[in-house]
């Protein structure tokens, strides 16, 4: 498997961790989130597999403006891939850093340990 790949795991479970219904238990969407940065160790290979991985993730800082959140690629037996990524968040009509929520916040230390 391309090692890019790996960061389209990383996207999909960032958006399902992400998508958050506003018309449930009260919770309110993210707004304006962006990737500043990203880091992958390769543990293991990978090759093309009709069984499906697991990417778990999780929150290990918040920050006023951002957080980070780790991830392990991986099946019942092995572990191919750890990363972290750390995101922040962003006001896109003024193209400007903005503090999370309390509702962000919130959610996120849902996922935090």
């Amino acid at each position: 498997m391309n090692n890019v790949r790996f960061l389209d795991y990383l996207e999909d479970a960032r958006f399902g961790m992400f998508s958050i219904d506003p018309y449930v238990a009260g919770d309110e969407p993210f707004k304006g989130l962006v990737v500043t940065r990203h880091e992958i160790d390769y543990r293991r290979p990978l090759g093309f597999r009709a069984e499906p991985v697991l990417v778990e993730t999780w929150v290990t800082e918040i920050r006023p403006v951002r957080f980070t959140l780790r991830y392990e690629i991986r099946d019942d037996d092995t572990v191919y891939v750890t990363a972290m990524s750390v995101i922040a968040a962003y006001d896109a009509e003024r193209a400007a850093p903005r503090r999370l929520t309390e509702s962000e916040l919130s959610y996120l230390k849902r996922y935090q340990s």
